[in-house]
């Protein structure tokens, strides 16, 4: 297997997942799909900027080192072909790590958030009307949000997919630490020849 292909591959998964992210993290700044009247009826997770931070600036550098490892020049140093290519490999290590961390914040806020619930108007005050994820499992307890109108949907299926995608981009960024490992003690299946 090559390395460096393999790493493209995932290079080029992940930028979508990071821009879905990214969109995810920007709708929840509108409950249930308005603008909010003050910025203090936003869930406080969403100004932790887990989807447009973590999963998704902090996985743009990773996916674009990976995207460039294929075509990385494998001439290398002190005449060996493959030392160049074995220290581009090394180096995907770090930014796969960066990945791994970025996209773990998101899944951590995520999941604290989901089970939180959101911040809505109960009464005459806006506040989080749940209680350890009781309502996940109790929709008849989704009327205690009397507004934003559709707001636990909204903040469900919003975290949700920040969790599976955050979830998803940890995995990936797992698999190049494997993969850049094996490409660092293997090197990748082949070398470009510009060194004769």
């Amino acid at each position: 297997m090559c390395t460096g292909g393999c790493a493209k591959c995932l290079g080029a998964t992940l930028i979508p997942l990071a821009v879905l992210c990214t969109l995810a993290n920007i709708l929840l700044f509108f409950p249930g799909g308005k603008v909010p009247e003050d910025n203090t009826h936003i869930t406080a997770e969403v100004w932790y900027f887990g989807g447009i931070l973590g999963s998704g600036i902090l996985m743009i550098f990773p996916a674009l080192v990976f995207l460039g490892l294929q075509n990385n020049d494998c001439c290398g140093c002190c005449g060996n072909r493959s030392c160049g290519k074995r220290f581009a490999m090394f180096s995907s290590i770090i930014f796969a790590a960066i990945g791994v961390l970025g996209a773990g914040y998101c899944f951590i806020l995520s999941a604290v958030a989901l089970n939180k619930g959101p911040k809505c108007k109960n009464g005459n005050d806006w506040v989080y009307p749940f209680k350890d994820g009781n309502y996940l499992g109790n929709h008849n307890l989704w009327d205690k949000c009397q507004s934003p109108e559709n707001i636990v949907p909204w903040h469900l299926t919003l975290f949700s997919l920040l969790l599976v995608m955050s979830g998803i981009q940890a995995v990936l960024c797992g698999i190049q630490v494997v993969n850049g490992l094996f490409g660092t003690l293997c090197g990748d299946c082949k070398c470009c020849g510009c060194c004769g």
